[in-house]
């Protein structure tokens, strides 16, 4: 008489198909490749995501942590400034961050006063700063300008071509384009224009 719980227990040792084809392990093996892909796919999504991010707050936003007194009562040290720069073309009056590296390493914000091709000229006795001959309305000022401690400075200039003219709104406390050493601001160094202060919320604003 044929013994066959011994064969079918010896097929099964030697590693023989199941009643269903498959043979030991398989079930394993599937669960290990299909873990192997979602880790893959789980990673490529992450690098997808941080790519973006990074591209999204290089080109096109960021947050700026305002440094210092100099753009005061606008501006406070320690705000959290959302910062717009995907297609920014600067004009006058907008709120701007800008690197200088001949004044420092880090960014500077300060407010636009001319673009290219305007004349500024600053007369200290009155706190006046004229643009193309007409006085600026600036109800942003924190105080009546007076002459800085570095002197006059640069009072009368042309902005060249691709150029712009920087001050602060504090401005008896602030090192903008009247400093020599930050002049006139080459576009080119504008990162984005200031868009709204997000924190502290109970500073929250439009700018």
């Amino acid at each position: 008489m044929e013994n066959w719980g011994s064969e079918e227990m010896q097929d099964k040792r030697e590693g023989a198909p199941d009643q269903e084809g498959e043979a030991p392990g398989g079930a394993k093996a599937r669960k290990e490749a299909s873990d192997g892909r979602d880790l893959y796919l789980n990673i490529r999504v992450l690098v997808l995501m941080m790519t973006a991010f990074v591209l999204l707050f290089t080109f096109v936003a960021r947050i700026i942590v305002v440094s210092g007194a100099s753009m005061e009562n606008t501006l406070h040290g320690g705000d959290l400034m959302l910062v717009w720069s995907l297609g920014y073309a600067p004009r006058q009056g907008d709120v701007v961050v800008v690197t200088q590296e001949s004044y420092q390493e880090d960014s500077i914000v300060k407010r636009v006063i001319a673009l290219e091709g305007q004349t500024v000229d600053i007369d200290y006795y009155t706190g006046t700063v004229y643009v193309d001959g007409k006085p600026l309305k600036e109800d942003y000022i924190k105080e009546e300008m007076l002459v800085p401690s570095y002197g006059e400075g640069v009072n009368h200039v042309t902005v060249p071509e691709g150029c712009i003219f920087v001050m602060g709104d504090n401005r008896n406390h602030s090192a903008d384009s009247r400093l020599p050493l930050i002049g006139i601001v080459d576009e080119r160094c504008v990162i984005g224009r200031g868009v709204a202060v997000v924190f502290p919320f109970y500073h929250w604003k439009g700018l």
